[in-house]
């Protein structure tokens, strides 16, 4: 008798301790979904207020008050949504220069400017003229065609036609990493400019043009320059860096290119070009 109630305390035991972790499995599992949970919603309201922060950007780029729009020449404008901080620039696409229209000389200086050695940045500038022509004879100052291409082990040859992006550019011969990182922000397809617009120019687009960057820039800022002569200008064709910053610390950051105005689309405020959102970790 005394056996059989010991065989059942040490069952009744083994049950608790099953259901004991039974019940520390399911905790732990509700946890780990609510923290998921959390992390998401974090996530959702950075990324959601980024993107107010894009359509807000266009609302004051579109405005006709000077004191009220925004000025699309990389400025930093700050907003706040909710309980989110956001920071937004925005660059008219006709103040960067044009892969597709720039000649070699406003290239090569734009290279030269962000450190390349003369005659890599004149190579590199000739390379992009006989990616986009239609020709197979080089640059005078220097360029790449197909057999330079096999040459150089690339499995692949000029392009023969116009860029359609400026992450095209990396396949260039003679444009590594580093120089595409450098120039890529100063860099666009979208305006089909020979010179860009002074007034939207970075300082580095700006020198590539021979002008005193620290003294156009001064005019710009300072004032010296009527508002009414930078708003309402361009193309109408925007970059915009929208970064949300939540209480918390959860940050998302998006980046695009868009064109005011729908393109004709039916209830669309804006037409994307390019579109690259993310959330980054706390």
């Amino acid at each position: 008798m005394r056996a059989q109630r010991g065989a059942a305390l040490i069952l009744v035991m083994w049950l608790v301790a099953l259901l004991t972790a039974l019940i520390g499995a399911y905790a732990a599992s509700a946890r780990i979904e609510y923290m998921q949970g959390r992390g998401l919603h974090g996530a959702v309201a950075a990324e959601s207020a980024a993107r107010a922060g894009l359509e807000y950007a266009l609302v004051r780029l579109q405005a006709h008050e000077p004191e009220f729009a925004w000025v699309p020449d990389g400025r930093p404008y700050r907003w706040a949504y909710g309980a989110a901080e956001v920071e937004i620039r925005v660059v008219d696409e006709s103040g960067k220069i044009d892969l597709n229209a720039a000649d070699a000389i406003v290239l090569s200086s734009l290279f030269r400017g962000l450190g390349a050695e003369g005659g890599r940045a004149d190579a590199v500038a000739g390379a992009i003229l006989d990616w986009r022509d239609a020709d197979d004879l080089t640059q005078p100052m220097g360029g790449a065609e197909t057999p330079q291409y096999a040459q150089a082990g690339m499995p692949y040859g000029a392009k023969n036609a116009p860029f359609e992006t400026v992450a095209e550019l990396e396949q260039v011969l003679g444009m590594d990493r580093a120089l595409f990182e450098s120039a890529a922000a100063h860099l666009t397809v979208f305006s089909g400019l020979p010179q860009p617009d002074q007034r939207f120019a970075s300082a580095q687009v700006l020198q590539a043009l021979g002008v005193d960057p620290e003294m156009a820039l001064l005019q710009r800022e300072g004032g010296q320059m009527l508002t009414q002569d930078l708003v309402g200008g361009g193309t109408g064709t925007y970059s915009i860096d929208s970064r949300a910053r939540l209480a918390d610390g959860r940050q998302a950051v998006l980046r695009a290119v868009v064109r005011a105005g729908g393109g004709g689309l039916p209830g669309s405020a804006y037409l994307p070009l390019q579109w690259e959102e993310g959330a980054t970790p706390r």
